[in-house]
């Protein structure tokens, strides 16, 4: 019962951070985007953990534990099954001797994190209804069926006779997934009013409010203890503890190395490149921060910051608007994170680096025809970007009809 406690507590620890990581987020969109979306910015993140965790509750925890979860009647919501007697879970625990109560608040929380990787890339030009319609359909149906073929035991976990994958807090299952979402989105949405010249040259757009941004980027941080370490799924202290202190070395790494590259490409030091840099660092070393050393940590940190300058420059070239960076942070190195486990984890090697790539593939392909698809019949039905004229007046008026600040 000693045991069950101390990782009960941890873990429901745990699922705190990750839901503080959600202002984190909101503080990040915000400080990189104009004033006059900030409202909207803010509706759109307390529709996602709302919406995300009521979701997740009635459909989105089945689909992606089929059979082993029922928080409502007794197998009503059971997918594939009864599911687990709730009174003798509750009280004995289970999945490493926590109760499957602790299981569906943490995993919601990872649910929601997706949803709101896709509200920073599309900021200041969507529809709030449509916005908040797709992100619907994304977290409580696409999302539990990717984790499902992992995490839900599922054929991902046995792609081959001898190795799996691996993703072990989710460098492809959650960030890869919002990502490759919002790429998609951006792609249909198209990008802001004059963030491109006539000539197609990338024009800056100045955040509102930077040292909000950054105190976004150190909650995400702090808020990643939970997220890391919480995946080890129990506090086995010597588990944890490299958990957390790789997830910090490539955290850093990862900032150093975004910083040092825009600065020899751009001759300035850039703080939103450093920041951004350090949230490539933590994506990275995501998909496998219990199998590396501080060693490997710091490469795969320090590749993934590097990665982020790089995907900026390769989204602006492809004249796709991502206001806050997100795809770069989430898709971009949340691939390499999870191949990284393939060239540095505990079964590296070309059997485990390949099984690591047709993952990616295969997640990605579904992920881009299932947002095609919800996007494409969102934008027939109900439109999917504000007019011209909302937009220049900004989506807190045209949207909300009211301003997110007052002159006193």
């Amino acid at each position: 019962m000693e045991l069950l406690t101390t990782n009960n507590v941890w873990m429901m620890l745990c699922a705190a951070l990750v839901f503080f990581m959600h202002l984190g987020f909101s503080f990040l969109e915000i400080g990189l985007t104009r004033q006059k979306n900030t409202i909207n910015i803010l509706f759109k993140n307390f529709f996602i953990i709302t919406m995300g965790l009521i979701a997740y509750c009635l459909i989105g925890f089945n689909l992606m534990y089929p059979g082993d979860f029922n928080i409502i009647g007794n197998g009503i919501l059971g997918f594939a099954g009864a599911g687990l007697d709730s009174a003798t879970a509750a009280d004995l625990g289970y999945n490493n001797g926590y109760t499957y109560w602790t299981d569906f608040l943490f995993q919601g929380m990872f649910a929601a994190t997706a949803g709101t990787i896709i509200s920073g890339a599309v900021a200041e030009r969507i529809k709030i209804n449509s916005f908040m319609l797709i992100v619907f359909i994304y977290i409580t149906i696409v999302y539990p069926i990717v984790g499902s073929w992992q995490w839900g035991s599922g054929f991902l976990s046995t792609l081959t006779e001898k190795v799996g994958f691996y993703d072990f807090a989710g460098s492809t299952l959650v960030h890869s997934v919002g990502g490759w979402a919002a790429l998609i989105i951006i792609s249909l949405l198209g990008a802001r009013k004059d963030k491109f010249d006539s000539s197609g040259n990338p024009v800056a757009i100045p955040g509102s409010n930077i040292p909000l941004s950054a105190a976004g980027v150190l909650i995400l941080w702090l808020g990643w203890f939970g997220f890391n370490g919480g995946s080890v799924l129990s506090a086995d202290p010597a588990n944890t503890s490299l958990v957390l202190v790789t997830t910090c070395l490539a955290a850093a790494a990862g900032g150093i190395g975004a910083s040092l590259l825009s600065t020899l490409l751009y001759k300035n030091l850039d703080i939103t490149m450093f920041m951004n840099g350090i949230l490539g660092g933590l994506v990275g070393i995501t998909a496998g921060a219990d199998q590396m050393g501080p060693t490997e940590a710091i490469i795969i940190g320090s590749i993934g910051g590097v990665i982020v300058v790089l995907g900026v420059a390769f989204l602006d070239k492809c004249k796709l608007d991502d206001p806050v960076g997100a795809i770069p942070v989430h898709l971009f190195a949340g691939i390499w994170g999870t191949l990284a486990v393939g060239i540095f984890g505990a079964s590296a090697g070309f059997s485990q680096f390949m099984v690591q790539l047709a993952s990616v593939g295969i997640v990605g392909l579904f992920c881009v025809i299932c947002t095609l698809i919800i996007t494409l019949i969102v934008k027939s039905v109900i439109g999917l970007r504000v007019s011209e004229q909302e937009e220049e007046q900004g989506l807190d008026l045209a949207e909300h009809g009211t301003k997110a600040y007052f002159s006193s």
